[in-house]
């Protein structure tokens, strides 16, 4: 039996940070206890080899759940293939005021304003290093919103470096609507360099740790063709590992007229789940077959899910479909995903 509807009836009465908090305090409970086995054991093994990482199944978190790395390992009992924490910034922040976080019920999506919220890079790497759960981590890094974007560079080689020797994989986020210029980054004047700075880097920092760490990129849904070709070609061009498609948008046509449509920030959920898609289609055919990419929004659904992977996607991730449908999310997708003909593509 499903007791998730009832759980998300009592937590949607709450303010969404508080009923936040409220989760993964009980999540942390439970993992302690025989559940987090039993959990596990729901969601069906579907191995599958990206970017010369073994994934058990091809179902993970998206960033922005747990920023500070805090709740890993109880995370890691709800059977998750891959979990990616962050977005953290070098230096601690507190993000944008409250109220940030809004949700639309009807539209089955959020909205939010957060502003890379955390407690900086020294505190989240306590927390990584103090997991136990031994799942695949993926760690996503951004800019503090003060840093000028000229110097954007800077606060990324530094959220590389220290990330890098904890990480199965590093995901540069320069797609967030909610920090001021950063999209700005995804123009091909300020990508390219970007993207060569962080590679030289990662190079030296595998050699250094003895250990090769796929770095991946996380783009907006809100980009021209042209602009998905261009950049296609250039994360080829620079040698970077994957891509994560995508973030939130700032459109609203799905949403217009519903309670808190009109609030800044991006939009995130069942709304966002076709152009992910179609950015997703776009970028298989602008990459190499063999080229990893991570197919995430609107998926609240195994049919969402099989979506993704036709589009071309080798992964995915879920975020607002997880706050929405809860656990149960996962096993269903596990079940579509597994008996899929392409399951277990490397």
């Amino acid at each position: 039996m499903n007791s998730y509807p009832l759980a998300r009836a009592l937590l949607f009465k709450l303010e969404p940070e508080t009923a936040h908090r409220l989760t993964f305090n009980l999540l942390d409970l439970a993992a302690k206890t025989p559940w987090c086995r039993f959990a596990q054991n729901q969601v069906l093994a579907d191995p599958a080899t990206v970017m010369g990482l073994n994934f058990p199944n091809r179902i993970g978190l998206a960033a922005g759940l747990d920023k500070n790395g805090a709740h890993i390992d109880a995370l890691n009992c709800l059977g998750f293939g891959f979990i990616e924490v962050g977005t953290v910034t070098p230096r601690a922040q507190p993000g944008n005021p409250r109220p940030r976080l809004f949700r639309l019920p009807e539209a089955g999506a959020l909205i939010n304003r957060m502003g890379f919220n955390n407690e900086g890079l020294t505190h989240f790497l306590a927390n990584v290093r103090a997991r136990h759960s031994k799942g695949i981590l993926g760690l996503n890094i951004g800019k503090n919103f003060d840093t000028p974007i000229e110097r954007a560079v800077d606060d990324y080689l530094i959220g590389l470096r220290g990330v890098h020797a904890v990480a199965d994989y590093v995901t540069i986020n320069i797609s967030s609507p909610n920090t001021k210029n950063l999209r700005q980054l995804q123009a091909a004047d300020q990508f390219a360099p970007l993207l060569a700075a962080l590679r030289a880097e990662k190079d030296r920092l595998d050699q250094s740790n003895q250990k090769v760490v796929p770095l991946v990129v996380k783009i907006a849904p809100d980009l021209s063709s042209e602009e998905i070709e261009q950049i296609a070609q250039l994360l080829v061009n620079e040698g970077i590992d994957g891509v994560i498609a995508t973030n939130t948008t700032i459109a609203r046509d799905a949403v217009a007229g519903m309670p808190f449509a009109d609030e800044a920030g991006g939009l995130s959920g069942r709304p966002v789940r076709a152009a992910s898609t179609e950015v997703i289609k776009n970028l298989r055919s602008n990459l190499p077959a063999n080229f990893p990419i991570i197919g995430v929004g609107g998926i609240d659904s195994a049919e969402a899910a099989v979506e993704k992977i036709n589009a071309g996607a080798d992964l995915i991730q879920i975020y607002t479909g997880f706050i929405y449908q809860g656990p149960p999310l996962i096993a269903q997708i596990s079940q579509a995903l597994a008996h899929l003909p392409q399951a277990g593509r490397a």
